[in-house]
């Protein structure tokens, strides 16, 4: 026995230990995106694209150095499905400027990019259609809007939004709106409002994914305990991890996992990185003071960037924390992607724009996950949601 475990032995001293690169772990992530739709919960290419003159003001065909999203970086980051963004400042609250109206030209505009390029992408109203056009080999065009003041309190409007193809509504933004309290806006209600609560149930009745990303606690905590679909964050993180109201706490987090919803982690280095989101307190209150000094808005900005370029920087590897964190504290059902590209200005070293996503799996897979949570982490979740929002749809949604 002695002398048969030390041939063992001798014999794994002579063997090469074998490590697999980053290239193969690259790889491997690619093969598996090849096998399921890498669905990204939320891309702020829509405003990127009408600040810029509109969908013929921009050849999307052609990489776009000043954007973080064009075709050739969405065929290289093998994404299968995008939840497009339909933002709707919360200035529209206040300005004179329909909200409605504002969500509807996102909406259009997102209509008209997937038609223009329909040799590349393709609509998609379900889970259904997602597959089918992964199958294709298009990317699927899903539409979210980001501000739940764009029904200007109307059930109505709402139902209307769905019928155009939106199949998720952030509750709030930045602000607290009618019904809602958001994360980083004063508490008025203390959550949901019974008319809040309204909205969730038809978002349920229609099979609209409810999005709690932007709202505070207490409005997840009343959502989650109204909807009877299970919860989408598009674009969240993990509070523990970066103190950030923005983020999702382990309480809430441990709610998502009984309610069966999904978190898509954000890929905002302030909500990413701990260091970053303290970095980014101390600018704010260094910008305040040279306002209140009397120093010119430009001088200000000036001194902002030069700040935030000697700061602090997020890296991949700090967004696969949250994606295991997630995974931890929720369950490996319950955790997705959800980048924000092109609604931010910084991002993590590494992911520069939606190109890199087979390296973030690729990190993943070389931390040890096995191929089918990678999977799930890629597409399945998010499918997942999609499909148990649809099934708790009423058959007549109208």
């Amino acid at each position: 026995m002695i002398k048969a475990l030390f041939s063992a032995t001798a014999l794994l001293s002579i063997i090469p230990s074998f490590h697999l690169s980053a290239q193969d772990y690259r790889a491997q992530a690619i093969r598996i995106l090849a096998t399921v739709p890498l669905i990204d919960g939320h891309n702020d290419i829509p405003d990127a694209v009408r600040q810029r003159g509109g969908v013929d003001s921009v050849d999307f065909a052609v990489r776009q150095p000043r954007l973080m999203t064009d075709i050739p970086k969405l065929r290289a980051g093998h994404v299968g499905g995008q939840f497009w963004a339909a933002y709707v400042p919360v200035t529209t609250m206040d300005s004179g400027t329909h909200a409605a109206i504002y969500a509807l030209e996102q909406i259009d505009l997102v209509h008209r990019l997937c038609h223009k390029y329909r040799q590349t992408f393709a609509p998609a109203l379900t889970a259904a259609d997602v597959e089918r056009n992964f199958k294709a080999g298009k990317i699927s065009c899903l539409i979210g809007i980001e501000g739940g003041h764009a029904i200007e309190n109307s059930l109505g409007a709402l139902r209307m939004f769905y019928q155009l193809g939106v199949r998720y509504m952030t509750l709030t933004h930045w602000e607290t709106i009618d019904w809602a309290d958001a994360a980083t806006d004063s508490a008025k209600h203390g959550g949901l409002t019974p008319f809040g609560e309204e909205v969730v149930r038809e978002m349920n009745r229609l099979g609209m994914l409810v999005d709690l990303s932007h709202v505070s606690d207490a409005t997840m905590v009343d959502a989650i305990r109204v909807s009877r679909a299970p919860v989408f964050f598009s674009h969240s993180s993990a509070r523990v991890l970066a103190n950030h109201v923005r983020n999702v706490p382990d309480s809430i987090l441990k709610m998502v996992r009984a309610n069966g919803g999904v978190v898509m982690v954000n890929f905002n280095p302030g909500f990413v990185s701990e260091a970053v989101r303290s970095y980014e307190d101390s600018m704010t209150a260094r910008a305040r003071a040279l306002r209140a000094a009397g120093i010119d808005s430009t001088s200000v900005a000036d001194s902002l960037k030069t700040w935030r370029a000697r700061g602090p920087k997020a890296t991949l590897a700090q967004v696969a924390d949250h994606i295991e964190h997630v995974r931890d504290v929720a369950g490996v059902d319950a955790v997705g992607l959800g980048s924000d590209f092109d609604g931010i200005t910084e991002v993590p070293v590494g992911l520069e724009d939606v190109s890199k996503f087979p390296d973030l799996l690729a990190e993943l897979l070389r931390r040890g996950w096995s191929e089918q949570d990678v999977k799930k982490v890629a597409g399945l979740n998010a499918l997942r949601v999609l499909r148990a929002t649809e099934q708790v749809a009423a058959p007549r949604k109208m």
